[in-house]
């Protein structure tokens, strides 16, 4: 039976190419044609291929659909909160998640740090969206057009000396975070706050979350945080993996194997 299992669903690769007939199945499969031809019409009774008019089989609409309502019935917190705990329980400080929604960029989970000092952030409270990092990484994954527009609308509160002043300054530094692929706030909201960030992908590459690690200058420097970035970004790539269905890799547990970082 596990067999059979494994040889219907390894069918579904090889239709993602495109359309394939009979042969070009059993051939794939190893198989004789009768065995594939019994496995092609298990699927298309389930709705997952369909069979067209020139006798060649392809992906099935019912398959899509079952594709999308995973989707949206993903929880991007659920299945990142414990990453965020396990990274927090590594470095100590203070991790965030965020997402843009309406406009918006807010904190959807918080797990605070393991020293007195604690920040003022809120889950549920929009972020500094001209200043922080995550707030950078969501808005530098919109379209040229969409970051410009957005851009323009902003106002640009100086929070600090190292806040960002304008709209052009704002698009560079999001080219800049495009580039790179993660983010820093070092004392753009607060004088005394760095942070850290790195992106969280969907299936089709786009950036669904950012989550992020900070810390006051009395804990730690803005030099000193900056070495947790490998770490950051491999929490990143795990949260990734399992929100869009591929090998999860482990999120790593010590922070004493940071090596350089390679943008």
């Amino acid at each position: 039976m596990s067999q059979t299992v494994d040889r219907a669903l390894s069918i579904l690769p090889l239709l993602a190419e495109g359309p394939a007939d009979l042969g070009r199945v059993a051939d794939r499969l190893g198989v004789h044609k009768s065995t594939a031809l019994r496995l092609l019409r298990t699927l298309h009774e389930h709705g997952l291929v369909y069979r067209q008019s020139d006798q060649r089989y392809r992906l099935g609409a019912r398959l899509f659909a079952l594709a999308q309502e995973a989707v949206e019935n993903l929880d991007i917190r659920e299945i990142a909160h414990p990453h965020l705990v396990r990274l927090n329980e590594s470095c100590g400080h203070t991790v965030h998640l965020a997402v843009h929604e309406d406009g918006e960029v807010l904190y959807i989970d918080k797990v605070e740090s393991r020293y007195p000092v604690r920040m003022y952030s809120r889950i549920g409270k929009p972020v500094a969206i001209t200043v922080a990092a995550v707030a950078k990484l969501l808005l530098a994954d919109l379209t040229e057009a969409e970051r410009r527009t957005l851009a323009d609308k902003f106002d640009y509160p100086m929070y600090t000396s190292r806040s960002t002043p304008n709209a052009p300054a704002f698009l560079r530094e999001l080219e800049k975070v495009r580039e790179q692929g993660w983010a820093t706030d070092l004392g753009g909201h607060e004088e005394s706050i760095n942070c850290v960030a790195a992106p969280v992908r969907g299936t089709d590459g786009r950036v669904v979350a950012a989550m992020s690690v900070s810390a006051p200058n009395v804990v730690v420097t803005a030099d000193e945080l900056l070495t947790l970035l490998p770490l950051v970004c491999r929490t990143a790539d795990a949260i990734s993996g399992e929100y869009s269905g591929r090998t999860p890799t482990p999120t790593p547990t010590s922070t004493k194997d940071n090596d350089s970082w390679q943008a």
